[in-house]
């Protein structure tokens, strides 16, 4: 790009751009968010006022078309990312789309052919890369803190009325025809991103997914295998019927000199080494993807030459999501 400023515009200004997306935009240097649009005109309107934003659409082609927007972050539930990233990218606008990237690999793989035909940017919103814990835990790894790394183990459990998501009128994120599958798919790519941003690629990916509880049509259990390139053996387990009492968000990642644990949703890191542990805490920023939306208008604007999450790398994590709860991908 040539201008000096992203004029950012949002499709699908709901209760995930309120303080976790939305107001960064306009605290990132070279950058403003200018227009806004969501389906229901008057919540557009109201959140265009709430926030500063002199521009409101009800229409997504809109915002598209206008002139002044010359960059695009597209936070809609997934199964409207493919049609309006692909639109995006042909009106030549670089885009920030939210995860999980689509509602399958196909769709995803369809966004990736489209960037490579408009040769236009785009970042997939795995924006927890960019926050300084996971930074710094794939230091200790490159650093080999704790040796050479051998096996993860992850699981996470919650209540199927989980309070971990965010907020909305519907819940969309169990519908598997609007989201791709159920909370698995919600939570998920945050945390195999990871595992793909610290271990790179692989070579095995296998799963099995239940719906156990019957409260809605998506899985409820998911269980996943992957196999790095690397030799490293990887293991995860969701479960979101659980008692509230006994719930969990534990990453361990066990090397041949000690281990490092951590919450995918929390703040900290633990290193257990000859016996000792360190805690490290890390302060919450107050809107989480601003870091990354930071890195985002430094790669739009070719100040960073490197895209902080490619679409290449958004589709290898939808074909792990595709692997532990589809029979074929």
């Amino acid at each position: 790009m040539t201008e000096k400023t992203l004029n950012w515009g949002i499709i699908g200004c709901g209760d995930v751009t309120e303080i976790k997306s939305g107001p960064a935009f306009g605290k990132v240097a070279n950058s403003r968010l200018i227009a806004v649009m969501r389906r229901n005109a008057e919540k557009a309107e109201d959140y265009a006022k709430r926030h500063h934003v002199p521009k409101w659409y009800s229409n997504a082609y809109d915002l598209i078309a206008d002139q002044d927007v010359n960059a695009i972050y597209i936070a809609t539930p997934p199964s409207s990312h493919e049609e309006y990233v692909i639109a995006a990218l042909k009106a030549g606008k670089p885009v920030y789309v939210e995860k999980p990237m689509t509602i399958d690999t196909a769709a995803a793989l369809k966004i990736q052919q489209a960037a490579e035909q408009t040769n236009t940017k785009i970042t997939v919103a795995h924006y927890r890369r960019a926050l300084p814990l996971f930074k710094t835990i794939k230091s200790l790894l490159a650093e080999k803190a704790i040796g050479d790394v051998r096996f993860v183990r992850m699981e996470m459990s919650q209540p199927h009325n989980s309070s971990i998501t965010a907020n909305t009128e519907e819940n969309w994120r169990v519908s598997p025809d609007i989201s791709g599958g159920g909370l698995f798919h919600d939570l998920a790519p945050h945390q195999l991103d990871l595992m793909v941003y610290f271990f790179g690629e692989y070579s095995i990916a296998r799963g099995l997914a239940l719906n156990q509880g019957q409260y809605y049509a998506a899985d409820d259990f998911v269980m996943g295998e992957i196999l790095f390139s690397n030799n490293i053996a990887y293991s995860g387990t969701w479960c979101f019927t659980i008692d509230e009492n006994n719930t969990k968000d534990l990453c361990e990642i066990y090397g041949s000199e000690g281990k490092i644990s951590f919450s995918v949703f929390g703040h900290y890191y633990i290193l257990s080494k000859q016996g000792n542990e360190e805690r490290v805490d890390f302060q919450k920023p107050q809107h989480i993807q601003q870091p990354m939306i930071e890195e985002v208008t430094a790669y739009f604007l070719n100040y960073n030459e490197s895209n902080p999450c490619s679409v290449a790398q958004g589709v290898k994590v939808m074909r792990l999501l595709d692997a532990f709860t589809r029979s074929s991908i």
